[in-house]
């Protein structure tokens, strides 16, 4: 009993003292974590591929009200801003059995779409409260962390006054 619990004490301590990626390691005004989104079409969209664009990273799953509500905002609004440079990647936290509603909301939006797969994203921290977005700029940058935010959901009012600014820049 006594090498047992010296064993798990040793582990822990070694676990503790691995880097772990949290949320709280996130840093506005730092560059962003890499992130590969596996559409449900089968493409790879990396966020590297997309340096000089403005992008949106929304995590959000199909039981989530507020995520069903905030989709077709954020869709609408990556329509309208499409030719100024920005993507929107949706993240969804859903299961592969529940892939088939998972189609059926991502082919109303008007951003892909892949399963995360897990809520643990490296970088980016464990998902845990539904839906959660972060903008990244043109140059790679963090510039708006949803974990910071009181109620993370996005929202006209904090798209104009996050993301439009940020393509106005990005415009000739």
């Amino acid at each position: 009993m006594y090498f047992l619990r010296h064993a798990v004490l040793a582990c822990l301590v070694l676990l503790a003292a691995m880097p772990a990626a949290r949320a709280t390691d996130l840093r506005v005004g730092q560059p962003a974590p890499a992130i590969t989104l596996d559409t449900l079409d089968g493409q790879h969209i990396s966020l590297d591929e997309l340096r000089g664009k403005t992008v949106i990273l929304t995590f959000w799953a199909t039981w989530c009200e507020p995520c069903r509500e905030e989709l077709p905002l954020l869709s609408r609004y990556a329509q309208e801003h499409e030719k100024d440079g920005l993507v929107v990647l949706g993240f969804s936290l859903d299961t592969p059995d529940t892939l088939p509603e998972v189609k059926r909301i991502a082919a109303t939006l008007n951003f892909p779409v892949g399963l995360l797969g897990d809520a643990h994203v490296p970088g980016y921290g464990r998902i845990w409260r539904l839906p959660v977005s972060f903008v990244i700029d043109s140059r790679g940058f963090l510039v708006h962390d949803g974990w910071k935010e009181k109620t993370p959901e996005m929202t006209r009012a904090r798209l104009e006054s996050v993301v439009t600014p940020l393509l106005e820049r990005n415009s000739p």
